[in-house]
């Protein structure tokens, strides 16, 4: 029998729920949002004020996909960029399952890059759609995190895999943290863990230093890993 085909652009939790074993731990405290034991740099702290300046005297809400994009969420992932973890915009994300396979964009990663090209996506970013058929980013984004940790699955061979993500709508982001088991069997296990929702315009240097310490454990995962 052929893999069933998915697309995160059109992704329901019903859909998924036929094919992955889902578990949703919720919204709640996690270590991986603690962030007291994180400190930026002097002058990327300036960086992140100026941003935080800027969005206060903006109304996101009112602006198009693309000025949100460019103003509040873009320039965020590229201050978190490590060594050889990069951000990416516009990513084409493919994973092929025992059962199924799905396909998607993800509108921003963060990955290991190599001379120009994504090797590794490590946290994938969907931005939320507007418009009245517009599909719930929550569920786009299980879709691409499934996807993103079967690529880095066909590169190392581990499972279980660790995968992060985040969706936005305007300003605001909400990360989930994704652990992936199973993923040689017919149905693969999703266990999920959820942030609260953080502002651009409020708490950037929150959002930083959730992406730095992220990065920073990817980071040390691959030193150690070579």
């Amino acid at each position: 029998m052929s893999p069933v085909q998915l697309s995160c652009s059109n992704l329901t939790l019903a859909q998924l729920k036929t094919l992955v074993t889902i578990q949703d731990a919720g919204m709640q405290p996690y270590p991986w949002t603690d962030v007291s034991g994180v400190t930026l740099p002097t002058s990327v702290q300036r960086q992140v004020a100026d941003l935080r300046d800027r969005l206060r005297q903006d109304r996101p809400q009112l602006m198009n996909e693309a000025t949100v994009w460019a103003r509040a969420i873009y320039p965020l992932l590229m201050l978190a960029e490590q060594s050889t973890i990069r951000a990416w915009a516009q990513v084409p994300l493919r994973g092929k399952y025992p059962s199924f396979e799905i396909t998607g964009v993800a509108d921003g990663v963060l990955g290991k890059g190599v001379i120009g090209d994504l090797e590794a996506p490590y946290l994938v970013v969907v931005e939320a759609k507007r418009g009245i058929e517009a599909k719930s980013p929550q569920y786009q984004l299980y879709g691409a995190m499934l996807a993103a940790a079967r690529l880095n699955w066909e590169l190392d061979g581990q499972d279980p895999q660790v995968i992060f993500g985040c969706y936005t709508i305007a300003d605001v982001w909400t990360f989930s943290r994704g652990l992936v088991t199973g993923l040689e069997e017919e149905r693969p296990t999703l266990r999920l863990e959820s942030s609260q929702e953080y502002s651009s315009k409020l708490e950037a240097d929150i959002i930083l230093k959730i992406l730095t310490q992220i990065v920073t454990q990817r980071v040390d995962a691959m030193s150690t890993a070579a």
